[in-house]
């Protein structure tokens, strides 16, 4: 396994800044935004020079890049907003391509009409899922035609919530391109650290063989979001498991200030064995 971060933890729009970033604060791999190097993080074009530039960054600090943000709200209520975000979603995947990154990352979405990462009640509803697949399948056929895979995140906020609603959602639409992330801190709410340890047991044991990276981020016993290694999520179980269902990819970690970043990268490989 190898440790990473989101590149958007540190400021600057540059590509090298911020992967020499990266580098110095601990991590040999990232997620990547857009933003990284001066777009939005779902822009309606990538100039030829930004690839050149991300490319340059990634050759000149040895930062890998294992993943790149796609995120837009797939279930959203206005279906103008839906096009344009699966329109933007093939921009990255064919940048994704270009750049070597084999993993566009995604948000499976809400009913909240302003922030996709919102709970709304009508998440659950039958409709919602339904939207669910025909975009899903929709984004399937841009990354097949990039041979680059999706990764999905069950998210308390979003449609799929759970391992059992990603497996359900792979069964739906039978693509090997849909992959998981995996965030122990994101499969539930309010839990002790042993009903944690269960439920991020219970996840890896459904998405063993699909997991294509880990995120590291905690919760405190209230609910809210922690550094990883602060809270209730047993990391070194964590780890431990990961490695008994063969992950051997990034675990990334994000939520975390710059400054906490190099503390955060010791802990976490403290966990990895040698």
């Amino acid at each position: 396994m190898r440790l990473g971060i989101f590149a958007k933890t540190f400021s600057g729009n540059d590509p090298l800044t911020v992967l020499a970033a990266v580098r110095e604060a601990g991590y040999d791999s990232a997620q990547f935004n857009m933003a990284c190097a001066g777009l939005p993080a779902m822009p309606d074009q990538i100039p030829a020079e930004t690839i050149a530039a991300i490319l340059d960054a990634v050759a000149a600090t040895g930062v890998e890049l294992v993943a790149l943000s796609g995120t837009y709200n797939m279930i959203h209520p206005d279906i103008a907003v839906r096009e344009t975000g699966l329109r933007r979603l093939g921009v990255l995947l064919d940048a994704a391509r270009e750049l070597g990154i084999p993993l566009v990352t995604l948000c499976t979405g809400t009913r909240d009409p302003d922030d996709q990462w919102a709970h709304h009640p009508d998440n659950a509803t039958p409709e919602a899922w339904a939207d669910l697949l025909a975009e899903m399948a929709k984004a399937v056929a841009l990354a097949e035609a990039a041979g680059v895979d999706l990764g999905i995140e069950p998210e308390q906020a979003n449609v799929v919530t759970s391992a059992e609603d990603g497996i359900r959602l792979v069964e739906a639409i039978g693509s090997a391109r849909i992959r998981f992330v995996l965030d122990p801190a994101n499969l539930f709410e309010i839990a002790d650290r042993d009903t944690a340890r269960t439920i991020v047991a219970g996840a890896l044991d459904l998405l063993a063989g699909r997991i294509a990276m880990a995120h590291a981020k905690d919760r405190n016993p209230d609910g809210s979001f922690a550094t990883a290694g602060t809270g209730v999520v047993d990391f070194p179980d964590f780890f431990g498991r990961l490695e008994v269902v063969g992950f051997d990819g990034s675990v990334v970690t994000h939520g975390l200030s710059a400054e906490e970043a190099p503390g955060v990268a010791r802990y976490l490989a403290g966990l990895l064995r040698p």
